[in-house]
């Protein structure tokens, strides 16, 4: 039997198609390079690629993230397919791009696929600087990003006026602010969509331990709660590619199955969230 493969969807911007589960680094890889943290990494790194996984975001933000990703991509005995997200969190020009030389040394990326103004810091300056690499080849894609509903209104007032591919924000089945205004100018603008904090930080998780699973999504081919919360998301004909943070083996393995195409599991649509939200309101 054939492993399932992550389903895939297109940026709007280029055509280009990526899997729909990428894979954070915050807190999960912001360990010592040389520790037995390491070793588990390369557990989680390898079945990421062995399951075609693609998207992997970092920051320098994230402690020692990037180097760890790099050191991991060199450790690598499979091709790099990879797809390199990363961002610039410091304020003004000449310190934004040492920055991104910086986090393109740690990373081992001599071009960045996607390069993201992170929490919107500073965020015209570095927008130009963007705009030029990305004509210059030094990266692919020119993206901005921010963790917190309040700035909603400032990511989509640059979509609709600025030359955006990517956004990237929080989603998930109990905070669903961004389908309100976001979500729709990013489809209406073509603007590839990242989601992050799609579990709520673990808090989908916490409050459905213990609690069985709906039978309809047993039914369906799920097999954890956090699969369910990973699907609602994916059913956003909007969301691009979704980027849950782990550094355990088995929640890659639970994740990727999440976002995969499973023989006789119905692919997710509007219905299917609105139960999966539901359902997790109510547990």
């Amino acid at each position: 039997m054939d492993t399932p493969r992550l389903i895939e969807r297109t940026i709007p911007s280029s055509g280009e198609r990526i899997p729909v589960l990428g894979l954070g680094t915050f807190g999960a890889f912001d360990v010592p390079p040389r520790s037995s943290a390491m070793d588990t990494l390369s557990e989680v790194f390898a079945l990421f690629d062995s399951r075609g996984g693609k998207v992997v975001d970092s920051s320098p933000m994230y402690g020692a993230a990037e180097s760890v990703v790099g050191a991991l991509r060199a450790g690598s005995s499979t091709d790099d397919g990879l797809f390199i997200a990363t961002k610039v969190w410091t304020q003004g020009r000449r310190e934004g791009i040492a920055q991104m030389e910086r986090s393109m040394q740690r990373l081992r990326a001599p071009r960045i696929d996607l390069m993201q103004v992170h929490n919107l810091v500073d965020v015209d300056t570095h927008l130009d600087t963007l705009q030029a690499w990305k004509q210059e080849g030094r990266i692919r894609y020119v993206g901005i990003t921010h963790y917190h509903g309040g700035a909603f209104a400032a990511l989509e007032k640059l979509l609709r006026n600025q030359s955006i591919d990517f956004v990237q924000f929080n989603y998930h089945a109990l905070d669903r602010e961004a389908e309100q205004r976001l979500l729709p100018a990013a489809a209406d603008t073509g603007t590839a969509v990242l989601v992050n904090r799609p579990l709520g930080q673990g808090e989908l998780v916490r409050r459905t331990r213990g609690r069985a699973l709906p039978a309809w999504a047993a039914r369906a081919g799920y097999r954890s709660w956090a699969q369910l919360a990973l699907a609602f998301v994916i059913a956003h004909p909007a969301v691009t590619c979704v980027i849950p943070a782990t550094g355990d083996p088995a929640h890659m393995a639970d994740n990727i199955d999440a976002a995969s195409a499973v023989a006789g599991r119905p692919s997710p649509d509007t219905a299917f969230a609105r139960r999966v939200a539901q359902a997790l309101a109510s547990a």
